[in-house]
């Protein structure tokens, strides 16, 4: 008899195991590349990860064809950074219902990154946060425990203490360097690792400056005696080369985008790895 009873229980176990996996995995729509980096390391093989954000479109730019709302309709959670940072999605992401959407900037505990200019000019443009969250490993910490949450799985961090003091070591020389960006984007990276915020030559937004601006932007370049120039893979990068001309210092290419990074399960500490390696290679 429990002979019988041990065989009916591997056949009942080997029926469960099946299922499991011939059920649809749970899917995760973010906006932007750099949540799906987080949204991968977060869940694993627990979920699908898709985003919308082409590779020509700056995070600021991303626009939703019919395909990305039929992604929408179809997604378990949809992870947006927020209506400032996405005004021409704002509208159908806060259609919503609560339970299917995580707005990064509305969760609580996101650091606020250094609110002071970094134009040149004086001026973020329009936003006056940062909403380039992602590039602080705090906040990605926090969005990818918050996924996990959702989703109903283990808690873990997407990018661990002791890879974040590696980072922090790597980072330390350059501490009191400073330097051009071709927008301003980094001032949750520079407050996470303890430097300078840099000047940049667009505003928050990606928008180009004015000629006053620029001027005022080589003044001050001069007045610091900047180490390099960081260009972005999605501008095209005239302005940045000819400043860096000017000034006769490297320029380099920031990807703080990670459009080379792929969805793998160690997906945001490779993309930290690489990005840290990408500012170090102008200094």
């Amino acid at each position: 008899m429990s002979a019988c009873l041990l065989i009916l229980t591997l056949i009942c176990a080997a029926h469960a195991a099946a299922a499991d996996q011939t059920a649809p995995k749970r899917v995760i729509v973010t906006t932007i590349k750099p949540l799906a980096i987080i949204a991968k390391a977060a869940v694993g093989d627990s979920a699908s990860v898709d985003y919308l954000q082409s590779a020509a479109q700056s995070e600021h730019d991303v626009t939703l064809p019919l395909s990305a709302h039929r992604k929408i309709k179809q997604a378990d959670l949809v992870v947006w950074i927020g209506d400032s940072f996405e005004p021409r999605i704002a509208q159908t992401m806060t259609r919503l219902p609560a339970q299917q959407r995580i707005t990064a900037l509305q969760l609580p505990a996101i650091a606020a990154a250094e609110t002071e200019p970094h134009t040149a000019s004086g001026t973020h443009g329009d936003l006056h946060v940062d909403p380039h969250v992602w590039l602080n490993p705090d906040n990605a910490n926090i969005i990818a425990n918050v996924i996990q949450q959702r989703l109903g799985l283990p808690l873990h961090d997407v990018l661990t203490a002791a890879q974040r003091a590696d980072l922090s070591e790597q980072l330390a020389p350059l501490q009191h360097r400073d330097y051009i960006s071709h927008h301003d984007a980094y001032g949750h990276f520079a407050q996470a690792f303890n430097l300078r915020a840099g000047l940049s030559i667009r505003d928050i937004r990606g928008a180009s400056q004015g000629a006053k601006s620029l001027y005022l932007l080589r003044q001050r370049a001069a007045t610091l005696g900047v180490s390099c120039v960081f260009s972005e893979p999605q501008y095209a990068g005239k302005d940045a080369e000819v400043l860096a001309e000017e000034l006769n210092v490297p320029l380099v290419t920031l990807d703080p985008q990670g459009f080379s990074q792929a969805l793998t399960h160690d997906a945001y500490s490779e993309f930290m790895q690489g990005f840290v390696t990408q500012f170090k290679a102008c200094f």
